[in-house]
């Protein structure tokens, strides 16, 4: 009996059972409608590549309670948008947002230090660790891990610091220019 011509249930079944053929034809079924869904819901081919991935992981780790399932398509279409939405709130965590134009550095150095006294004023008026946590990782660029470690805090400590710093900095920048 072909396999390309078993149904996703009697597929999985054996799959469940240690046929790998059996997972890999419904992988080979199913993967170029779960990649167009994902490029449609992700900008990035590396994005997409992972979303596809990890969806087809999933497929994988779960094909046991997944045995009565009629049509897989439909699951794997689910479990792709939550792989894609997670990664897309993980990357905009991580993005930095973009200043205005009217907002950027001029190009005078002297210019540039007069209109930002008033973020220097705020950075000043930092606790000693706050302000150690921002000019290592706003100002120096290093990872959470490193500023951590110098300050002697935990990642999530130092992440916290951070955003509360970029808060408090993002509301100075935005009182002074009105």
């Amino acid at each position: 009996m072909d396999i390309d011509t078993k149904s996703d249930q009697d597929l999985l079944r054996r799959a469940v059972g240690g046929d790998e053929r059996a997972l890999t034809a419904v992988i080979d079924r199913h993967v170029a409608a779960v990649t167009r869904y994902a490029w449609a819901i992700t900008s990035r081919r590396m994005d997409v590549e992972e979303v596809v991935q990890d969806t087809f992981l999933t497929l994988w780790r779960r094909a046991g309670e997944l045995a009565s399932v009629e049509s897989l398509l439909p699951w794997l279409l689910v479990t792709c948008r939550h792989h894609a939405l997670n990664l897309n709130r993980k990357d905009a965590r991580h993005r930095a947002e973009e200043l205005d134009d009217e907002l950027a550095a001029p190009d005078d150095p002297a210019e540039a230090r007069d209109r930002l006294r008033f973020v220097m004023g705020e950075i000043d008026a930092l606790s000693e660790t706050d302000r150690r946590v921002c000019e290592l990782c706003l100002v120096e660029g290093r990872p959470y891990a490193e500023a951590a470690e110098v300050v002697g805090l935990s990642v999530g400590a130092v992440k916290q610091r951070v955003l509360r710093t970029r808060t408090r900095l993002r509301k100075a920048v935005t009182d002074h220019e009105r």
